[in-house]
């Protein structure tokens, strides 16, 4: 399929969606969104395509959502069609683990979207925040919500009423980014980090994702009775038997994703 705002690549068992809006640095756009969705949902039919990989330019991974798009828009506009909701969840709905690789500004929506994602790695010049106070609103994509959960209060209340920027190293520091990789080297390090995913039980992988998840969304009691009752039920795939077989005989697993 031929998209206007995106790139598609498939590098292996790898997707890999990059951004390309490069006169609006990457903005997000409704037409962007619905581009986003669609991918994410051909990867996610594809039983070939074990991870997904989102980025963008080096000097911006996502500058934030198109101001211009919306800035006329009224409340009522904005609470009929759902503005933002349609969409621009799409990844973090996606079953399938996906990484962002980010390089240069992720602020506003950009960083909210980065965040969608399973983890992130980013590059030395890796900017974060959320700046949207400084155009007299609020983060309307997750920022107030994920933000907190993934660098504790103070960091995200002082991102979110001031509008500073989080470099990479304070970005990994506050737990924000999994790693920081050289910046030539940023996507071909994700798609090998995702290859790797992409090559174990597909289902176990999917599995492992989701009680992960949980953790954010649940008491720790509720949480450790889903992790053993999902950990209890990989005993009925064939996978984790050739898992398990594979290690006591010290050879390769070969998974069949089933």
């Amino acid at each position: 399929m031929a998209y206007e705002h995106i790139l598609v690549e498939t590098r292996g068992s790898v997707g890999l969606i990059i951004l390309n809006r490069p006169k609006a640095m990457n903005a997000l756009c409704a037409d962007l969104a619905r581009e986003i969705a669609e991918a994410v949902d051909a990867y996610e039919a594809d039983d070939a395509i074990g991870a997904l990989v989102v980025t963008g330019s080096e000097k911006a991974f996502c500058a934030g959502a198109d101001i211009k798009e919306m800035q006329s828009k009224s409340y009522m506009d904005v609470y009929k069609e759902d503005f933002i909701t349609v969409n621009w969840e799409r990844l973090s709905q996606c079953r399938k683990p996906v990484i962002a690789a980010v390089a240069g500004y992720a602020l506003g929506g950009g960083c909210e979207f980065a965040m969608m994602c399973d983890f992130i790695l980013a590059a030395e010049n890796a900017k974060f925040g959320q700046p949207e106070i400084l155009i007299g609103t609020i983060p309307g994509a997750g920022g107030t919500q994920r933000l907190p959960r993934f660098i504790g209060k103070a960091k995200a209340m002082e991102m979110a009423l001031t509008g500073r920027m989080m470099d990479a190293e304070e970005a990994e520091r506050a737990g924000l980014v999994s790693r920081i990789v050289p910046a030539d080297e940023l996507v071909d390090e994700a798609v090998a980090t995702a290859e790797k995913i992409a090559n174990l039980s597909q289902p176990i992988v999917m599995l492992a994702k989701e009680s992960v998840n949980r953790a954010y969304e649940t008491t720790l009691a509720e949480g450790i009775r889903f992790e053993r009752r999902v950990f209890h039920s990989t005993f009925s795939t064939e996978d984790q038997k050739e898992g398990m077989s594979a290690f006591a005989e010290k050879r390769t697993a070969e998974f069949k994703h089933r």
